[in-house]
């Protein structure tokens, strides 16, 4: 008997035991992953099994709605027309900051920079601050389970400057390796950047280690790329204690095309801009110009006005819910998303047993995972393949690519369950079992 075939219930059978707490599971599950679904115009059909949120979420209606009755019905320029239209659009995209503000529970909407996404909003502190404060005999610190926006960026202004790049080691199985970090810190550390939630192992930081272990050792500066974790869990950059954060409104149930960087106001005050242009300026001259204040000075230009106005309608829609009961539901699913994998003949999962959040990254012997995912794709199954932009993390677990499922607050036991059948089918085409 397939995984496929057996009930939530029923568990036990594939050497999972419920207890108390997994029965109550079964209500969360239901309730929230049914209960929303239908909000997302794209899964009302059932059609699509959806198991690639890891890499974009899909969009709520209310997302939807806004951003298209902005187009429709309030569209204009901002911080420039005094017509009803234009200031109307303003106070709308202004607002959004006020709502991230409180959403990351930062001190001031002058900490909060609009980007085109989490890849810009870090190369925006790599070539604003870095490019001004990175010289020779400075060292910038990251680590082997970095998204490529959160590695590459910091090789190239280390090149640029003349600053040693250095990386963090991972244990066998994934985990950052606290020990490794310990040794690498140094006063010459001037930047640690790493990232909250690995989008290829789904495996978390120790960030309050971390975060101490940084402060005891150095003075450098820390950047946090939660584009991951923002969906997952509520973030307060107080409490987190970093001076950067980066995430995608992409990932948290809105548009692309936007994103968002929290940082420290007075760190923020000292670096120049990072983009010139319209908006960002109070004036210009032949002789020189001067710069606008918090947050205009890093805005440069024509904003996302729409997407930034659909990431507040994301961000309204997510404080709708709550994040217990989202974590909740995804811990309850990881259950059965972990044995319905494990239960394939040929399955093996990468990352830690039992600390994976919101996604699952396996391989299965004797097909590759590009295949797997075509054949998937055919069932109706969305999964990702490949490197996930993490390719130093690959070479460390010895793999070229992998098949990556992920959930979302809108997964269900139905999506597990399709998973799983389709994974049994792709057995029997690929192996002939």
């Amino acid at each position: 008997m397939s995984f496929a075939e057996i009930s939530f219930t029923e568990l036990r059978a594939v050497g999972k035991p419920l207890n108390a707490s997994q029965n109550q599971k079964d209500i969360v599950v239901d309730s929230l992953g049914e209960r929303v679904r239908g909000d997302f115009p794209i899964l009302r059909d059932g059609a699509l099994c959806y198991l690639d949120t890891a890499s974009s979420a899909q969009k709520p209606e209310k997302v939807i709605e806004c951003m298209s009755s902005l187009y429709e019905r309030g569209y204009a320029n901002i911080h420039r027309g005094v017509y009803d239209l234009s200031a109307s659009a303003t106070e709308r995209y202004e607002a959004v900051r006020s709502l991230v503000k409180d959403f990351l529970s930062a001190k001031s909407v002058q900490e909060i920079i609009f980007t085109r996404g989490c890849t810009e909003a870090i190369n925006l502190v790599a070539y604003s601050w870095g490019l001004s404060n990175l010289g020779a005999g400075d060292e910038v610190l990251t680590t082997t389970l970095e998204h490529h926006s959160n590695f590459v960026p910091w090789q190239r202004i280390c090149e640029i400057r003349g600053a040693s790049f250095r990386c963090v080691g991972l244990d066998a199985v994934g985990r950052l390796d606290l020990n490794d970090m310990r040794s690498k810190l140094s006063s010459k550390t001037k930047l640690v950047a790493l990232t909250h939630l690995s989008n290829a192992l789904g495996v978390k930081t120790p960030l309050a280690e971390v975060v101490a272990m940084v402060r005891e050792q150095s003075d450098a500066l820390i950047l946090l790329d939660a584009s991951q974790s923002a969906a997952h869990e509520r973030l307060d950059v107080q409490s987190l204690g970093v001076d950067f954060l980066a995430f995608s409104g992409h990932k948290i149930y809105g548009p692309s095309g936007v994103g968002v960087l929290y940082g420290r106001r007075e760190v923020l005050e000292e670096m120049p801009p990072f983009l010139c242009g319209g908006d960002m300026i109070r004036s210009v001259s032949i002789e020189g110009t001067e710069y606008a204040d918090l947050p205009a000075k890093f805005e440069a230009g024509t904003p996302p006005i729409a997407a930034v106005i659909g990431l507040g309608a994301a961000i309204e829609y997510l404080n709708e819910l709550s994040f217990d009961a989202i974590q909740e539901h995804e811990r309850a699913l990881m259950d059965l998303l972990e044995t319905a994998i494990g239960e394939v003949s040929g399955a093996r999962m990468l990352g830690p047993a039992g600390e994976r959040k919101g996604l699952v990254t396996f391989t299965l012997e004797g097909v590759h995972p590009h295949d797997l995912a075509q054949f998937l794709a055919s069932k109706g199954v969305a999964v990702r393949a490949g490197h996930h932009c993490a390719q130093p993390l690959m070479k460390h677990l010895a793999v070229s690519s992998t098949t990556r499922a992920s959930l979302g607050l809108y997964s269900t036991e139905s999506d597990v369950r399709r998973l799983a059948q389709a994974l049994e089918d792709s057995l029997r085409f690929f192996l002939r079992r």
